[in-house]
């Protein structure tokens, strides 16, 4: 017998639970088909953002942070203390503690609105029928929804010379779950995920870690000042980035994983006691429709999508990392709000231009809209402010007085056309810069804006002023005439 709803969501991470909801708020009938479990096999929503993205990353981070800041930086704050002692069994007991709350808060949430939560893999047949498989190989489900919202995210990238391997050889997920820390840590691939992880370890005491990044650019998507910026400070805290560098073979002998790699200035072999892969993610499509139904992806496995996240059949649409754009979870939530609002004949629109970036190392990088590079390379006049954190009464106070603020803004209206920035708590200061933007502000509006002192946020406001040449806490060439 096939269950009849009005709006069918597969998948329950970012993307997919936040459209349902929205879904049901919006006095649809909705059911949320979704196969993750946990390490214990127990169906849990929230996607890899919740269970082994986002989250827990962030959880351990934030604690590899504290542990930094107890051995080397209270002491400058008249601060001491003795015999400090890593726990990483606690560390990581904590991470799932975090993630457990907030996959159950959504289980709440899914109650609450009236979601019928379907675990087991759905799959997209023609004439909108979803036939959902249970992991337990119970009698599957036929679900028919008049909409349907396809939100399946993303996989780490594997590479074929660079096999996963047990507890030696693993992909981001894995270098999460290290029982102890690594002594020698190798990272293939200098994107976000790779610098995340490298800081992790190194600050939990890993002696070597060594990233390996194919390109010869560091951090090309982020505007190359903050790049430069950032590059000079992964090295000084221990990082070893080596750009150019292909890995070509990789072997687990024993403990330890030998890895070939090729570079201007030959082939080498390094050994690590781990390495991880972190080049990337790819659309999880693959057994999400059947041929029969018709939908359309790219060479890539990207379902192709309009503007407002339609597909080419009628009525289906599909959004977050399995869509053109980039793959973060914010999106994905905000094309499941436009996507509800779209399917109850309500306005819903996503600004792709104005979708904030973060790295969350330490120091933290941000960014939104355009970049330096991006506008020369359009033949965009502009101007820009730069205001470091150096002078920033609040950095100094924190202790934390690296990187800065850029802002960029159109010469003639003096539109904010984007922000980057390089320094403490900028995964927030960020925030700022995307409202500006998204209320069209210039950057004498900013400049006319009060801030309090001291704050960090002062240092967003002594960027607008740059941007004209006023700066108040920073020196600069007087104008002639």
């Amino acid at each position: 017998m096939t269950e009849q709803y009005d709006v069918v969501v597969i998948g329950a991470g970012p993307a997919g639970y936040v459209a349902a909801i929205r879904c049901a708020q919006l006095g649809m009938r909705t059911a949320c088909v979704d196969q993750w479990t946990n390490q214990d096999g127990k169906p849990v929503p929230g996607g890899t953002c919740l269970n082994t993205g986002c989250i827990p990353s962030k959880s351990l981070l934030e604690s590899s942070e504290h542990y930094t800041r107890v051995n080397h930086e209270l002491m400058d704050h008249g601060v001491r203390i003795s015999g400090v002692q890593l726990d990483l069994e606690a560390m990581m007991a904590r991470k799932n503690r975090i993630v457990g709350e907030l996959t159950k808060g959504i289980e709440q949430l899914f109650t609450a609105n009236g979601i019928d939560w379907i675990q087991g893999h759905g799959e997209l047949r023609a004439g909108h029928e979803v036939r959902v498989r249970a992991a337990d190989g119970k009698k599957a489900r036929a679900l028919q929804a008049e909409n349907i919202i396809l939100a399946p995210g993303s996989l780490p990238v594997e590479l074929a010379q660079v096999p996963l391997s047990g507890e030696r050889v693993v992909d981001s997920t894995g270098a999460l779950a290290f029982a102890e820390v690594p002594q020698r840590l190798g990272i293939v691939g200098a994107g976000v995920i790779g610098l995340e992880l490298g800081s992790v370890w190194k600050r939990l005491g890993a002696e070597d870690v060594v990233i390996l990044e194919a390109q010869d650019s560091f951090l090309p998507i982020a505007d190359q000042q903050v790049a430069k910026e950032a590059l000079r400070t992964f090295t000084r805290q221990g990082l070893e980035i080596q750009l150019g560098t292909r890995v070509t073979a990789c072997k687990v002998k024993g403990d330890k994983v030998s890895v070939r790699y090729q570079n201007n200035d030959g082939d080498h072999e390094a050994e690590f006691d781990r390495l991880i892969v972190a080049v990337g993610r790819c659309p999880n499509t693959t057994g999400l429709v059947v041929d029969e139904a018709g939908l359309l992806f790219d060479e890539w496995g990207f379902i192709h999508v309009d503007e407002q996240c339609l597909t080419n059949l009628p009525g289906v649409y599909a959004i977050g990392d399995a869509v053109r754009g980039p793959m973060l979870a914010h999106k994905g939530s905000e094309e499941g709000v436009m996507v509800a609002e779209r399917i109850a004949g309500n306005a819903g629109q996503v600004n792709y231009a104005v979708i904030p970036s973060v790295v969350y190392t330490q120091p933290e990088i941000a960014w939104v809209g355009e970049t330096e590079q991006g506008l020369k390379a359009r033949g965009i006049a502009y101007r820009s402010g730069v205001f470091p954190f150096a002078a920033s009464g609040r950095a100094r106070a924190l202790g934390d007085s690296g990187g800065f603020i850029k802002l960029l803004a159109d010469a003639e209206t003096d539109r904010i056309l984007g922000a980057h920035m390089i320094g403490p708590r900028c995964s927030e200061l960020v925030a700022e810069a995307v409202l500006a933007m998204e209320l069209g502000a210039s950057a004498e509006d900013i400049a006319l804006t009060m801030f309090a002192h001291p704050t960090l946020s002062e240092a967003f406001h002594e960027a607008a002023l740059a941007v004209d040449g006023r700066p108040i806490h920073i020196a600069q060439a007087r104008k002639k005439g």
